[in-house]
């Protein structure tokens, strides 16, 4: 996971699997993003190849601390599996998601 600056965003680019064992990684970075000041965090998932349920979960919390903190979050580029686990879980009608990196800079 890496997070930097981009046109007034932290776009945090994550890879490689979203499951248990690494969720606490990825709650630790949005957590860490938010507690920084992020206004617009956007959640790159390009990278991400496979997502669980505790994956699904992290995401939704932080879906929910973004929104109690007044903050913008966007998620991008999810595709395969990441994008079917979006569209099963509803995940399309409750988040801000977006086709890449670049759609969602100029979406939020």
């Amino acid at each position: 996971i890496k997070s930097a600056a981009e046109a007034g965003a932290v776009v945090m680019a994550v890879s490689g699997s979203v499951d248990a064992a690494t969720v606490a990684d990825f709650d630790a970075e949005w957590k860490k993003c938010l507690e920084d000041g992020a206004q617009k965090l956007i959640v790159d998932l390009s990278g991400v190849d496979y997502i669980s349920s505790a994956g699904l979960r992290g995401i939704l919390m932080l879906a929910k601390t973004a929104k109690a903190k007044a903050a913008k979050v966007g998620f991008a580029g999810a595709s395969g599996m990441v994008a079917d686990m979006f569209r099963l879980s509803g995940f399309l009608s409750i988040l801000a998601v977006f086709p890449d990196k670049n759609s969602a800079l100029a979406g939020l």
